[in-house]
């Protein structure tokens, strides 16, 4: 396959069935499982074979299983309408056929640490959407652009956690997207302080305006957990492996506040970011984000990760969030003074807040050889 470089990826750049990697999606009738369908649908190496959910849309086909709930701007692709739909737990059955599990379940914290771990023990490569596993120094929290050396963490997860070909991998809070990209190309800069203002989309929390009525010409101020996690988890990200796990930065000091806002798509970050060493010009910040281009050879990359808008009144939700199939992160109002620097920046919460960069941070772990395609021998 063009760009890819290990032995057990597919060996062609269109490659047939059964040389990719076979994939489950665990919480498929979701939003984010319907976002992991997009992703997966025409995936050169990887290939949805199972769909997993509840007990009670067990034994349906996808289609009757998903019902009015389906609210993607595609029709569900015929490969996985007539799939039947697995129970999430039954994690030999789901795990026995596969190399992957996306796991994006609705479930409590305790429920998503046994179910994800469970997968692990049964040879599966998981890729978490959900964040029991976020703040575990033995679990990479995965924004590729920013740290693909956590996955050497998973060596030592496998040695301690007795897994054998499966490991833990999980994506980090879709709210820090836009603004961790948009600075880490910075930090070498020293960064000391963060502010950041995030406007925040209504499907990050599993809503659209059909179901959730109360949010047109609304917005609530308050988003339950979603502060903490935008000035913790970046540290993680940031963060440097040692002999116990990743260990968490210590800077820069981030401050969040967090509100819900009546859009569909699209979370929005104003920030402000200092420095200990000096502030960037303009220009130079601009020079950085438009060479930083850190995911090649992943299918899902985005082309360009960063887009600059030179227009007063962008970015914008309607204009801007699918640039580059949802997986790049637009940005405008940049300033900088004496202080440090300002921007607004732009994600698409459910594609690569979450969805999206899952998928890429799987790629990312095939690319480096990570993920044991165990169904090879079956699938020839």
């Amino acid at each position: 396959m063009a760009n890819q470089t290990n032995d057990n990826s597919p060996t062609s750049s269109v490659a047939s069935l059964k040389n990719k990697y076979q994939a489950a999606i665990v919480g498929a009738t979701g939003m984010v499982g319907q976002q992991l369908i997009r992703m997966l649908k025409d995936h050169p190496w990887i290939n949805v074979k199972v769909v997993a959910a509840s007990g009670n849309s067990a034994g349906k086909t996808y289609t009757d299983a998903v019902g009015d709930r389906w609210c993607m701007d595609f029709a569900i692709p015929d490969t996985i309408a007539k799939l039947i739909v697995m129970d999430a737990d039954a994690i030999k059955d789901v795990a026995k056929d596969v190399d992957i599990v996306f796991c994006a379940v609705s479930a409590s914290k305790e429920e998503v640490l046994r179910i994800e771990d469970a997968y692990a023990k049964e040879g599966a490569f998981v890729t978490s959407c959900n964040s029991a596993y976020r703040h575990d120094p033995l679990v990479p929290m995965m924004i590729p652009a920013a740290n693909p050396e956590h996955l050497n963490i998973l060596k030592e997860q496998r040695k301690q956690r007795g897994y054998t070909t499966g490991a833990i991998i999980v994506k980090s809070n879709c709210s820090i997207q836009s603004y961790v990209i948009a600075l880490q190309p910075l930090r070498d800069l020293g960064l000391k302080t963060v502010r950041v203002h995030s406007e925040q989309a209504i499907s990050g929390a599993g809503k659209t305006f059909v179901t959730w009525p109360e949010m047109v010409n609304n917005m609530i101020p308050f988003i339950g957990g979603e502060e903490q996690k935008s000035e913790i988890e970046p540290l993680k990200i940031f963060g440097e492996i040692d002999e116990s796990g990743i260990t968490s930065a210590t800077t820069p000091k981030i401050k969040a506040k967090c509100v819900r806002v009546a859009v569909q798509d699209g979370h929005t970050a104003y920030v402000e970011a200092t420095f200990e060493k000096r502030v960037p010009t303009t220009d130079e910040v601009l020079k950085r984000w438009a060479e930083f281009s850190p995911c090649t050879g992943l299918p899902s990359a985005a082309k360009q990760l960063i887009h600059y808008r030179t227009e007063p009144d962008r970015p914008q939700p309607a204009l801007d969030v699918m640039i580059e199939n949802g997986m790049a992160v637009t940005i405008g109002q940049l300033k900088a003074d004496e202080d440090g620097i300002s921007f607004t920046a732009l994600a698409h919460n459910a594609i690569l807040g979450a969805a999206g960069g899952a998928v890429l941070a799987t790629e990312l772990a095939i690319q480096k050889n990570l993920i044991h395609l165990k169904t090879l021998s079956t699938t020839r």
